[in-house]
């Protein structure tokens, strides 16, 4: 038999070294020194006696009803309460929801029916957050808010009937007369009161002539007696009628005399007629012709012509002037659909033609342009024209097309908006009232006055034989191929290349004869063809006048896409059938002006696809022999990289030359370091010996395959390898986003590190080394960041797919006490029951549990109470029984002291 529930308690007390054998004084002493231990045994102690407590007491835990049947191996954690069966602890969760009572519900209890007590109501007065203005701010509103809640008995604008006006309680209302002498049935249903003009002015008119009355009141002897409101209103309305009536007699006077007016007037228009029969039978017979022609005719004629102009459409209303606003608003939304569609060009998607004609059609109407002018425009990606003002960089748009352009230069039929910046300069033009508007862009000043460029033969025809102050005639004749206008512009230097240009395009404009347009076109051509010849830097024309010259075709392009195009894919295909691996200089210049003329950022383009062709087949086939094959390699590799400044599209044959370029270059030889072909490039081609060498641009004169030797050989390699390490950079800022960025340029990187070897830096010049650090640097930089954001590939993440479960037909295991109900709504309504009966089960047990609280605490209460009245009454008691006590010993001290006088 177990022992007892105080044995069982000692014995675990003993088991756990709360008790145990005493203590001698000097473990006491020891254990008194070490505070540590001493704190440790204080908290273990604490932790054993609550497991203990909790041993000993098994009704404050709520076991289930039986264990588990099996080990169930499960990955979530388990504690030791669920492990052994415990579902809770009753003890400990009544005590809570005690101690939530007392905080919540006793506190109720005490505040109830409680009246008085200070609390600090102010807004904002214990916020620190809030100013002294915005607690004044919100303190007014809140006034305010209750104000306008707060109904007024003597609002007039209330709804609800007020109580009246009261004197010391009693009322101000008398029984025996009503509360306004105002009587609203003796105004007539006419009766205006809206308080308008005619009403207040009437109204003026009746308080005059009650000032004259109480006038004529007033010579009397008798006192002046104040009238009454009633009777002031009631003279008001006796004058309102009479005027009324006053009116209406008038009213009546006048339609009796129209009436009768109406009667007469019969007669007398046939009085007015015979007086004007007569009159013309006086006078000559009437003429039967009006202007030589008879008058039945005369009027068939004028009555067809006024059912004409009656069929006539009506005019429409101009269109207003624009804004500032609206023409930039207007610039930008063209400028970004412009943008758009090159961006679709660029991706390789198709522009549909209808778009493109129905933003011409628009364009056409705004500006009077050409209406076959921008029919052929988007076909070669020419765009709408170059616009001085706003340019696309300023409206936040890349337009590769986007370059200033002096006003002579400007084409009237482009889309140029001609902006004048000298008063002078336009009343000189507004002068001239029969001058043509297209002169105004092509003309400067001094030409505009001349009188060559007048439409007026008589003063043209003298002015033609005096020229300007060169000694530049006026007049060329219109050049129909390169021969013709080489022929034109020998006499005269180069420089004047510009002014013949310009002033052949304003004397064979379009607008001034039919055939010039066509001229004009072949002119074009002719052009084309002689920025492609062959450049002498002693014969040829500077690059100012050709850049001039090019400018000119982009203008004219504008106005002939088709033969402009033509002629430079036909100089591109000459030049690719005779001269693939040759190039000479003119084929440069004509490959840097497609880039000039047209968009190069097309996916596919008629004349700039077949140039990029050209440039990477001389870059992939040519083997360098000499020099000037580097030089012009080297242009062609800064063009390619232009013509992707925007698309942004790998060329392997710009890396592949550039990097071949520093190979062969280099002072020292090297092996392969990289995967880019290697040619074989003959050893005098390395910079060897060149560190006195100072760097220079490359000028175009070394694209000629001239033989250099000596100190020009030394500066001419020190400037290959100094531009081709520009254009390297240029490569990798434009091609920094790729995907192959880290094995394209890693191998950039190694010939890099070759040149900057003490073989190779001892004998090029510092600045060039000091280049191609700073190079490796970067790039270094880029390949780094390159690495970083590469990312390995990984197969797409998906969710977990769950796997399809299916409800059976039968139920193996049917339980009565389960729903297996097959309507949905009935289910869940089912459900919906199930839930309220809950909860409301659940707040039943808390109004039960709060009942029992507050009946609990009201008890308490009363034991309370009742415990200081037992208590004070009790001292009472005693109080007033040791008082009688006192006196009646003192009566019997006294009772006994006078028996003992008696016995005296």
């Amino acid at each position: 038999m177990a022992g007892s529930q105080l044995k069982r308690l000692k014995a675990s007390l003993k088991d756990q070294g709360i008790i145990g054998p005493q203590q001698s004084k000097k473990q006491k002493r020891r254990l008194a020194q070490d505070e540590r231990a001493r704190n440790d045994k204080r908290l273990q102690r604490g932790t054993v006696l609550e497991g203990i407590r909790e041993q000993f007491n098994p009704f404050d835990l709520k076991h289930a009803a039986r264990g588990p049947k099996f080990e169930v191996t499960t990955s979530r954690p388990t504690t030791a309460g669920i492990a052994n069966g415990i579902k809770g602890r009753p003890g400990q969760a009544k005590a809570a929801s005690e101690e939530r009572r007392k905080q919540t519900l006793l506190v109720e209890m005490q505040r109830r029916n409680k009246v008085g007590g200070i609390i600090d109501r102010r807004f904002g007065e214990n916020d620190p957050t809030m100013t002294p203005e915005e607690k004044m701010l919100e303190r007014f509103a809140r006034e305010k808010q209750k104000s306008h809640k707060k109904g007024s008995m003597f609002d007039l604008e209330d709804d609800e009937p007020s109580e009246g006006l009261t004197h010391m309680g009693k009322s101000l209302t008398f029984e025996d007369m009503p509360l306004d002498d105002f009587q609203e049935d003796d105004l007539d249903g006419e009766y205006d009161s809206d308080g308008s003009v005619r009403e207040r002015q009437r109204l003026k008119r009746l308080r005059d002539l009650a000032g004259q009355g109480s006038d004529d009141d007033s010579e009397n002897d008798e006192p002046e007696r104040k009238k009454t409101k009633k009777e002031v209103m009631e003279e008001v309305i006796a004058k309102s009628k009479m005027h009324k009536y006053e009116r209406q007699a008038a009213k009546e006077q006048d339609d009796d005399l129209r009436a009768e007016l109406d009667k007469e007037l019969p007669n007398i228009q046939m009085l007015l007629s015979q007086g004007h029969q007569s009159s013309k039978a006086q006078e000559t017979p009437a003429l039967s012709t009006i202007a030589g022609v008879d008058r039945g005719d005369f009027e068939r004629n004028f009555d067809l012509q006024v059912k004409k102009l009656a069929q006539d459409k009506r005019a429409q209303p101009a269109d207003r002037t624009k804004t500032e606003e609206e023409k930039v608003e207007e610039d930008s939304k063209r400028l970004k659909e412009l943008e758009d569609k090159r961006q679709r060009r660029m991706r390789g998607e198709e522009v549909t033609d209808s778009e493109d004609e129905s933003k011409s059609e628009k364009e056409d109407l705004a500006q009077a342009e050409f209406m076959d002018q921008d029919d052929d425009d988007d076909e070669f990606g020419l765009g709408s024209g170059i616009k001085t003002r706003p340019t696309a960089t300023e409206l936040g748009f890349d337009d590769e097309d986007d370059f200033l352009i002096d006003d002579d230069l400007v084409a009237s039929g482009s889309d140029l908006e001609l902006i004048e910046s000298d008063e002078s300069e336009i009343e000189g033009m507004e002068s001239s009232d029969e001058e043509d508007e297209f002169t105004k862009g092509l003309l400067n000043e001094e030409e505009a006055r001349n009188p060559v460029f007048e439409l007026d033969s008589s003063t043209k025809a003298s002015a033609i034989k005096k020229g300007d102050e060169q000694g530049l005639p006026y007049t060329f004749p219109c050049p129909q191929s390169c021969e013709e206008f080489q022929s034109i512009i020998a006499p005269y230097p180069s420089k004047n290349i510009p002014t013949i240009i310009q002033r052949v395009r304003a004397l064979y404009h379009p607008k001034l004869d039919s055939r010039n347009k066509e001229r004009l076109a072949k002119f074009s051509a002719a052009l084309v063809d002689f920025i492609g010849s062959p450049w002498d830097p002693t014969t040829s024309p500077s690059f100012s006048v050709l850049e001039s010259v090019v400018r000119h075709i982009h203008s004219l392009a504008k106005m002939f896409p088709i033969e402009t195009s033509k002629q430079f894919r036909q100089n591109i295909e000459e030049m690719g059938q005779s001269r693939t691996l040759s190039l000479h200089t003119g084929d440069l210049v004509l490959l840097t002006a497609v880039s000039t003329v047209f968009p190069t950022s097309d996916h596919f383009h008629q004349v700039v696809t077949p140039a990029m062709l050209t440039i990477s087949r001389y870059l992939g086939q040519k083997v360098p022999q000499h020099l000037s094959d580097f030089a012009v390699g080297t242009y062609l590799s800064i063009l390619g990289i232009s013509y992707q400044k925007l698309a942004k599209r790998y060329v392997p044959e710009v890396i592949n030359f550039t990097l071949n370029t520093l190979h062969a270059l280099a002072p020292v030889a090297a092996p392969k370091l990289g995967s880019f072909p290697i040619h074989n490039a003959p050893a005098s081609v390395r910079a060897e010996s060149t560190s006195k060498t100072l760097p220079r641009a490359l000028n175009f004169s070394d694209c000629q395959g001239a033989d250099v030797s000596g100190a020009q050989a030394k500066s001419l390699k020190v400037a290959i390898l100094d531009t081709t390490a520009q254009a390297l950079d240029a490569a990798a800022d434009t091609w920094t986003g790729k995907s192959s960025f880290l094995e394209t340029f890693s191998q950039a990187v190694d010939i890099l590190k070759h040149l900057n070897t003490k073989g190779c830096r001892s004998q090029l010049p510092s600045t060039l080394t000091e280049r191609f650090d700073k190079l490796q640097t970067k790039l270094e930089r880029m390949l780094k960041v390159a690495q970083l954001s590469r990312r390995p590939l990984e197969l797409h993440h998906h969710r977990p797919l769950a796997i399809k479960t299916y409800v059976p037909k039968f139920e193996d295991t049917f339980d009565p006490d389960k729903h297996y109900d097959p309507d949905r709504e009935r289910a869940e309504l089912a459900k919906l029951k199930k839930e309220h009966k809950k909860e409301r089960k659940g707040a039943m047990r808390e109004l039960r549990k709060d009942a029992n609280f507050m009946a609990r605490e009201k008890l308490r209460i009363k034991k309370a109470k009742d415990e200081a009245y037992e208590k004070k009454y009790k001292r009472l008691v005693a109080e007033i029984q040791s008082e009688e006590g006192r006196e009646a010993n003192a009566y019997e001290r006294e009772k006994a002291a006078r028996k003992r006088a008696r016995n005296r």
